[in-house]
């Protein structure tokens, strides 16, 4: 058998080789570029060096050359490819054929032909003759022996339509993708956590379970972990969102970012991904490169495909400061009076509930009231009478700074109460005593009006005397009140008489 393959193989009938072309399952085409060389050597005579330059200057060149290259044959393939009944027909419609984009790869094709090589390929694109467009991968050879002539051509072509298809389809979703992460509204991160899986790995291998005590134990632990942290991209709003000048300035400033109140938070996101939680959600604080914090709603996942490494980790944040600000004041509103900024009756009731409850003993109770509200409203209106409000909470909150045990609350329209718990008579008589100095400096301070008000105190031991202080507190405010009006009357009688 050795001998049989050695002997040399006996070339083809004629007969045979036009078979072998006609019933080849690739699209062949055999043609006549002579007349395309001479028109390149007359232009090289001319003295053209540059043949793209010569192209572009005239376009009817280009032309030139498509009606210089005679078609000798085509194969059946061909034929059924471009949806022609016969070469006469194709070849009478190779205008159809080559239009368009077409035309682009003819001139790279004939660039390589100017070169000097005469066996390249190329990828074009071509019309079959009903209109559809089909891309083809083009190899052209000059046969052997017609070098000198280029009077045999073989061009085979290659339909990719489908291949050129699935790549295009494959980069518009790779580029919608990246659309969608770069211009997407909420900041997005990937992350490479695979060096976190391998410290917990390391971690559970030595025999660790209870892993809370462990990070109680080793809290260095999670700073290493931090830093092992990975990003491999960021969009668009991220560096708005943090205020970094690009990415490479946010990369470089990340411990600026993650500071704080971040250690405590990857705290619990470490404990969530040892007990095997790779989708996280949480409420962490941020801080922008010009150092304001930022509250942020997290959501860290794993990506699919990815779960075994945690080699790619998404994470987006969005910025709730407005909201976290809004519900900060919303909860300010119903505790606090919105005209003094005192806590208000609400606030007033579960404190003094509290205080019943647990103490600590004894509480002292200050009952206080406006004097003369009513007739400023009356007279005045009721703007004169809330700009007194507004400075009786100025010097309520004064008598009662660097007390944070005392409560001052506006129970009423003009009715104030402060509960001192863990005071007795002689502290609540001494808050009494600040508070009409405070008044007194206030009134200096105000020319006009002026603040005047009615004080009550009492203290009780345990919770079953409170309801009774509170009661024993508000009589001695309402007795005030009778001899601040009883010596009021007797003032404007005596000024009148």
């Amino acid at each position: 058998m050795g001998d049989m393959m050695s002997e040399p193989t006996s070339p083809l009938p004629y007969t045979d080789l036009e078979g072998l072309f006609e019933l080849t399952p690739m699209s062949l085409w055999l043609e006549d570029y002579s007349q395309v060389k001479t028109l390149m050597d007359n232009w090289r005579a001319m003295g053209v060096t540059d043949l793209q330059a010569h192209l572009r200057a005239d376009p009817l060149r280009l032309d030139q050359c498509i009606q210089a290259i005679r078609i000798v044959r085509v194969n059946q393939k061909t034929l059924q490819l471009f949806g022609a009944s016969n070469q006469h027909e194709l070849v009478q419609r190779m205008d159809e054929v080559m239009r368009d984009a077409s035309h682009h790869g003819l001139q790279r094709e004939l660039q390589q032909l100017w070169n000097g090589k005469l066996a390249f390929s190329n990828q074009s694109v071509n019309y079959t003759l009903d209109g559809k467009r089909i891309n083809i991968r083009i190899h052209v050879r000059v046969l052997p022996g017609h070098e000198d002539t280029w009077d045999k051509v073989l061009v085979s072509l290659d339909d990719i339509t489908a291949t050129t298809q699935a790549h295009e389809q494959l980069h518009y979703s790779e580029q919608h993708g990246r659309n969608l992460f770069d211009l997407s509204p909420v900041s997005l991160w990937v992350e490479d956590f695979s060096s976190v899986k391998d410290a917990l790995e390391e971690v559970r291998a030595s025999g660790i379970h209870d892993f809370r005590t462990f990070l109680d134990v080793h809290p260095d632990f999670v700073v290493r972990c931090m830093e092992k942290i990975r990003v491999l991209d960021v969009n668009q709003h991220t560096l708005h969102m943090f205020g970094a000048r690009d990415k490479q300035d946010l990369l470089h400033r990340l411990d600026e970012i993650f500071r704080d109140e971040m250690r405590a938070s990857f705290t619990h996101q470490l404990m969530d991904l040892w007990n095997g939680k790779i989708h996280q959600v949480r409420e962490v604080v941020n801080y922008s490169l010009t150092g304001d914090p930022i509250n942020i709603h997290l959501q860290f996942a794993v990506m699919p495909g990815h779960e075994e490494h945690w080699d790619m980790v998404l994470v987006s944040l969005v910025d709730i400061t407005a909201r976290k600000k809004a519900e900060a004041y919303l909860e300010y509103l119903g505790k606090h009076d919105a005209l003094t900024r005192l806590r208000n009756r609400a606030y007033y009731v579960e404190e003094l509930n509290r205080i019943s409850r647990r103490g600590p003993w004894p509480v002292s109770i200050v009952a206080m009231d406006m004097n003369d509200l009513k007739t400023i409203n009356d007279t005045q209106g009721h703007a004169a009478g809330d700009a007194l409000l507004r400075r009786m909470g100025e010097v309520l909150a004064k008598a009662s700074e660097g007390l944070s045990h005392v409560c001052v609350a506006r129970t009423g329209g003009d009715e104030f109460v402060a509960l001192m718990p863990g005071s007795d008579e002689r502290a609540a008589q001494a808050f009494q005593e600040r508070l009409g100095s405070i008044l007194d400096l206030n009134n200096q301070f105000y020319p006009g009006q002026k603040l005047s008000l009615s004080v009550g105190t009492a203290s009780c031991s345990g919770p079953s005397e409170v309801e009774s202080a509170i009661h024993k507190a508000d009589q001695r405010m309402f007795d005030a009140k009778r001899r601040y009006y009883a010596d009021h009357q007797l003032t404007r009688r005596n000024d009148s008489a």
